[in-house]
């Protein structure tokens, strides 16, 4: 037999085919109709498939699975694999007893016939790895780049052969299956922007790793996982809402942070096109703020998303190293709704910079259109001056003279505006001499972050933190004891 990796969609489908203990079917509404023809064109499918399920119509779909208020959703998808896997139990109890059930689900918006749609779709398999196992759950979105109708109908069939194979037999680890389900499908094909795995054989796997190495492996520019550690899929989770956005490393999360969040939060809320019950705050990491060295370490990455989660925050991880492509992303989905981005006065300095745009045509007046020209408005949180005279800000930020003009006008129509009522006895906190103090065991670290903080990061043992015991008289005579 061929390596796995260099197999064609036909073998992988014949060898599932083949596979004698695996047995499933198939259920497929809306464009993604070409999964299940792949196992039939491959032969021996009479020994893999119960039965397949089509719908088209919305009112044969609904007639299946129940009603629903989207029909390319993660919900129609979870109710599809639930229906589909009960039937299959229900009506083949025998067939169970010697089989490793599968239930193979998509339900998918494809390119219309005037091409102005995104095409994209929501993909799932509910399978058993082991005979008369508990089933797990494999589910993703995916976006759909290839101009024609008929091509991103073949880049389905193709990810569905891909993902039931890889299912049984690609899965040692989180890069040899998303190498083996992106197999054939270049990025400009298929981006993959929310995957998540549950059940009894994934329980060692963390699902913000996925997130992760999504972005890191190039399957997609960002995702994102709420504080429960739930993967989102971005568009669905922002979907016509107010953005708070942050950007930073977050290591650690410090005073001046939670600060910057609070105050930043109440100004945004004062914004007369913004409804706080319609608001998410995100916070953000890019792949350089995660990389070291050249290389980006699990341990730290999930310290950071432990840290924020035990706060409350969603994250985000982009491959956006530019502010105004991070924006343009964002405005992609959120409707016209407005984004408020928190930055300190040094980040901004960096939007002015003009070598920051070098590998635009249009340079630095290009990514303000691009980004700015959207319904966005920064909130500055200021910082002590390097002279270690006053704070700078807003009121004395310094740009080149030709830049001043640029400013005045980002002033003038509400893009920029400086923080209020921040704490001055917080611009000294710096994360990185954070981070130092806690490697160093340096207990003033403590004083830099908030209480919940500090107990998340003692009890989880986060950045590098090392209880130690204090030296009393009676640990000592207890230790002396015990030699």
């Amino acid at each position: 037999m061929k390596n796995s990796r260099s197999l064609t969609t036909e073998e992988k489908a014949l060898l599932v085919n083949l596979t004698p203990d695996i047995y499933g079917a198939f259920a497929e509404i809306g464009a993604g109709q070409e999964v299940a023809a792949n196992f039939f064109k491959a032969g021996g499918s009479s020994g893999t498939i119960a039965y397949t399920r089509s719908a088209y119509d919305m009112k044969v779909s609904d007639s299946f699975y129940g009603k629903c208020k989207r029909y390319v959703c993660e919900d129609r998808l979870m109710q599809m694999l639930a229906k589909e896997y009960e039937t299959l139990s229900e009506t083949l109890p025998d067939k169970k007893k010697d089989s490793r059930f599968f239930v193979f689900a998509n339900t998918v918006e494809s390119l219309n016939y005037h091409k102005t749609n995104q095409g994209h779709g929501w993909i799932g398999l509910k399978f058993q790895m082991k005979n008369n196992a508990e089933p797990s759950e494999i589910v993703l979105h995916v976006k759909l780049h290839d101009t024609s109708h008929k091509r991103q109908q073949e880049a389905l069939g193709i990810l569905g052969v891909n993902l039931v194979h890889a299912a049984y037999f690609d899965q040692d680890t989180i890069d040899q299956f998303l190498a083996a389900l992106t197999y054939r499908l270049p990025r400009e094909r298929v981006e993959i922007d929310m995957l998540r795995v549950l059940g009894p054989d994934f329980a060692h796997i963390d699902n913000r790793l996925i997130a992760l190495n999504l972005v890191k492996n190039g399957l997609t520019d960002a995702t994102m996982f709420d504080q429960s550690r739930a993967v989102l899929q971005p568009s669905t989770a922002l979907y016509k809402k107010n953005v708070l956005l942050m950007r930073g490393r977050f290591r650690p999360m410090t005073k001046v942070h939670v600060d910057m969040i609070d105050k930043g939060m109440q100004q945004y809320l004062q914004e007369p096109d913004v409804d706080a019950d319609n608001t998410c705050v995100v916070l953000e990491l890019t792949l350089k703020d995660l990389t070291a060295d050249g290389k980006i370490s699990e341990k730290d990455f999930i310290d950071r998303a432990e840290l924020l989660g035990s706060m409350g925050y969603t994250v985000m991880i982009s491959n956006y190293l530019k502010h105004y492509k991070m924006i343009e992303y964002l405005s992609s989905f959120t409707g016209g709704h407005k984004i408020g981005v928190l930055l300190g006065i040094y980040n901004l300095q960096t939007i002015f910079d003009e070598k920051y745009y070098n590998t635009l045509k249009g340079g630095l007046l290009e990514a303000f259109g691009r980004g700015f020209g959207h319904n966005i408005k920064m909130f500055v949180y200021p910082a002590m001056s390097f002279d270690g005279e006053g704070n700078y800000g807003v009121d004395n930020f310094q740009l080149p003279d030709h830049l001043t003009g640029l400013f005045d006008y980002m002033l003038k129509t509400n893009k920029v505006e400086e923080i209020h009522n921040y704490n001055p006895d917080l611009l000294h906190i710096l994360s990185d001499d954070v981070l130092k103090k806690i490697q160093d065991a340096n207990t003033t670290w403590e004083n830099d972050v908030p209480e919940s903080v500090s107990k998340a990061i003692k009890f989880l043992g986060l950045f590098g933190f090392h209880q130690t015991e204090p030296v009393t008289v009676k640990s000592k005579q207890k230790a002396d004891s015990e030699v």
